[in-house]
């Protein structure tokens, strides 16, 4: 089985795209693509799969997830919200992502209110406390579960260590997942009262 270390190495935990990654000027919905691209591909899990496409970028805006762009060209602002997209859409739904950023669009949009760069790169660096914690939760997990298995003392203990290992990383996911829809209500209950 692989150790944690190399399998935390395949995960590019350090991938995001950070402030100084974006251009200072406005771009074309290919050139955000290709931004995406060159900053997350290393996260895909095979060659097939897709960052970022025109129509994801087309069915983020029709569904007013971001705020409306300029001239066919997406601002800074933009391409922080189409990042926290990416992120949060893995885990949750895209109506609860717009639950989620439908007051942040609403700051952004009302000049000189929020700054939305200064509050990405608080979230940048949450992220990257979050990525030196899940490299100690993984070693830790994995202690635990190759010790529980040993001592069921079975012949396939590299597949019974695989397969504890995957429902273990999936129940805490389901946990973060499940606490992160909790707030999501509570956001949406807090927005239809104001």
């Amino acid at each position: 089985m692989e150790n944690m270390e190399t399998l935390s190495e395949t995960l590019h935990l350090d991938s995001h795209l950070s402030l100084e990654d974006m251009p200072d000027l406005n771009l074309y919905m290919d050139q955000v693509i290709q931004l995406f691209e060159r900053h997350f591909g290393d996260t895909k899990r095979n060659e097939d799969e897709k960052i970022l496409t025109k129509t994801m970028i087309n069915n983020y805006a029709k569904g007013k997830l971001f705020f409306p762009v300029n001239n066919k060209k997406y601002s800074k602002e933009h391409l922080i919200l189409i990042s926290m997209i990416y992120q949060m859409k893995g885990a949750i739904s895209i109506n609860d992502v717009k639950t989620t950023l439908n007051q942040l669009n609403e700051k952004v949009t009302d000049e000189n209110a929020f700054d939305l760069q200064d509050f990405y790169g608080y979230y940048l660096q949450m992220t990257a406390r979050n990525a030196e914690k899940f490299e100690t939760d993984i070693q830790d997990h994995h202690k635990q579960v190759t010790k529980t298995i040993r001592e069921l003392g079975d012949k396939d203990e590299n597949y019974l260590e695989q397969l504890m290992l995957i429902a273990v990383f999936t129940n805490m996911s389901n946990y973060y997942r499940r606490a992160a829809e909790k707030l999501v209500d509570q956001l949406g209950t807090d927005q239809e009262t104001n």
